[in-house]
This record gives C-alpha cells, structure tokens and sequence, in this order.
C-alpha cells in the first residue's frame, strides 16, 4: 500500500537512451484525474497515464493486489522522470478506473482453499492486458517494474514475451509455489474484513492495515497515506463490493505454481524484498531470484510490504542501475 509522495529525489545519473525504445504514437487527452483510456481488442479497458519525457526509455510500473495505478509514490514516479525515463502507470482489470469484470468472484472458502472457479481468469490474462496496453501505446520494448501481484504479472510478460521486456524488477513478490511467499496468518484475517462503506471507514481501514504491513524502521508519512487513500476513495467513485479484489486472488490461485515459466525470464532481473515482510514472505523473493537465471536478489533490512519514503530512493536507484548496466552489456555486445 502507498500514498502519493511529492518531494523531490536526489540525482543519480541517468541512463544513456539513445534510440527510442517506443512511445505513445498519439496520446489520448487526459481527462480531469489525468487519466488515458485504451480499449483493448479482447474487450477490456484499461486506464492508464503518462509521465516523463516523450523520447525517454519506456518503464512500466505494474501494481498489486487491489491497487491503482496512484499506489506508486509520486516521488517515486518522479525519480524515474529525473532520470529520463517515460512511466507508464495503468489500473490493473478490477482496479481503479478500468474494466470490472463480469464473472463472478470466488466465495470466502473457495479463496481460503485456494481453488479457483473453472471461469476464473489468470495471471496470463491479466499479463496480456498489459501487453495490450503496450500495443496501443506503440511501445516494443519497455523495462518492467512491478511489486507484489505486479510482479507476477511482470513475470509472466517476461517469460511469456521475452522480445518485450528490457529487464524485470520484481518487488516483494513471489512465484506460485504454495511452499514459498505466503502471507502471515495475522495479514489473512485483517485481509478478510468486509470492505468499507464510507471513505472516513476507507480511510481507517487503511491506515490500519498499513501499520501491520508497513515498517517501523521505513515508516509511512501518515498524513500522505490519508491523503491518499481519500483521493483513491474520490477517484474510484465510492466503495468496491469486495468481488473485484477477490476475482484477483482468485487470479493469483488459478495460475498455480508459475515457477518452471518463471525459469523461463531471460531479461537482466532485479529481485527487491524486505526481510520482514508479512504479505509475502521473504522466502517468496528468494525462490524467484533462484528460479531465473542470473537474477540479482536484493534484501532491504526492515523493509516490509509497503513503498515507504525511506526505500523509494534507493529502488528507483537499484533499477536504474538495472537498466544502465544492461545497456552497457547491450552496447558492448553490438561493438
């Protein structure tokens, strides 16, 4: 969970971008949430935005579970554009402002058991949602950023469309295997509450989940995290009937164990966790950096499950040291 950060990084030096790797050919206007719509061919619309220079090196930013695409701090988001990269943020199908899906959503025991309704729709589906996305943004070739269910969903674009991904970051997320990556007991029963009424009891709901999630060590900016789940409240126009986040868990259980496709991944790999993570175990971090080959695993000490403002400088550094490192490898190459 995360809140819209608006102070500035510090600089690092950006990535040489001399070819252009893909760009939106002609942007839709933004409406009055800045958003973009993109219809995509199997009937799902997704909402997307737009940030960074028009000739800068696309970076895809994929979000978790029940997230929007505002879940990336601002200041994360502008720490990339410092660095001459173009983000491209979207709402996941059954997120923000993008299509709600018509099948019906997975009961409590069904989720409990992890066994998935025959009509479920999966990982792989959702990972074609974003490919789609890139279609319609005219982009070939993008660096995937994604946390959590993102992750997975980066994963899967990567291993399933090699051609597309530049490289993979892949933040405190997992691989399938019911063995590794669960969350804690204590984060399942909070995650079982209905779900909010009103944005005040939104807004709590919140806050008290993040403070089971998030660190002490890189603790949240209260009053950034209020704002923003306030104005995730505004933007998503009232509450969610629960169904949407649980058509998405249950997207996560009917893709099973992902990692022989997961061993798949050639693009240059940066595996972020933190060492105490209650939503996803650390061991889930390490399984994936073990499963594609020549992953480089990186453990946050007193990091958890939440892109607080203490970490956000030091990610947007790890990936894109990724990317100038693979660049380099790639120019070397081609000499």
């Amino acid at each position: 969970m995360s809140a819209e950060h608006t102070e500035s990084p510090e600089h690092v030096e950006t990535p040489e971008h001399t070819e252009n790797e893909g760009a939106d050919p002609a942007p839709a206007p933004a409406d009055a949430f800045g958003d973009r719509f993109a219809d995509l061919p199997g009937g799902v619309r997704i909402c997307y935005r737009v940030d960074g220079p028009a000739d800068g090196t696309p970076l895809l930013l994929i979000a978790g579970l029940a997230l929007d695409l505002t879940s990336w701090p601002q200041r994360m988001v502008q720490g990339f554009t410092d660095r001459g990269f173009r983000v491209i943020r979207f709402d996941n199908r059954d997120a923000g402002r993008s299509t709600r899906m018509s099948t019906p959503p997975p009961g409590r025991l069904r989720q409990l058991l992890a066994r998935p309704r025959a009509d479920a729709y999966d990982l792989t589906d959702m990972a074609a949602d974003t490919h789609g996305l890139l279609d319609h943004l005219g982009v070939d070739r993008v660096h995937l950023v994604g946390m959590s269910m993102g992750g997975m969903i980066g994963q899967t674009l990567a291993a399933r469309h090699p051609d597309r991904a530049a490289t993979l970051t892949s933040i405190f997320s997992t691989t399938g295997n019911r063995r590794v990556g669960q969350p804690a007991t204590s984060t399942l029963i909070r995650m079982a509450r209905p779900t909010a009424r009103t944005a005040e009891e939104s807004v709590e709901r919140h806050l008290s989940l993040l403070a089971h999630i998030g660190s002490k060590v890189h603790p949240p900016d209260e009053h950034l995290e209020r704002t923003w789940a306030r104005a995730v409240w505004d933007r998503r126009g009232g509450p969610r009937s629960g169904a949407e986040v649980a058509r998405q868990i249950g997207a996560i259980q009917a893709s099973g164990d992902r990692t022989a496709q997961v061993r798949r991944i050639t693009a240059p790999t940066l595996v972020v966790h933190g060492d105490a993570d209650p939503m996803v175990h650390p061991s889930g971090g390490r399984a994936t950096a073990k499963a594609i080959p020549g992953a480089r695993h990186v453990l946050i000490p007193g990091m958890r499950h939440h892109l607080a403002p203490g970490v956000l400088d030091h990610l947007v550094d790890l990936t894109t040291g990724l990317v100038r490192t693979e660049r380099v490898k790639s120019e070397s190459r081609q000499s």
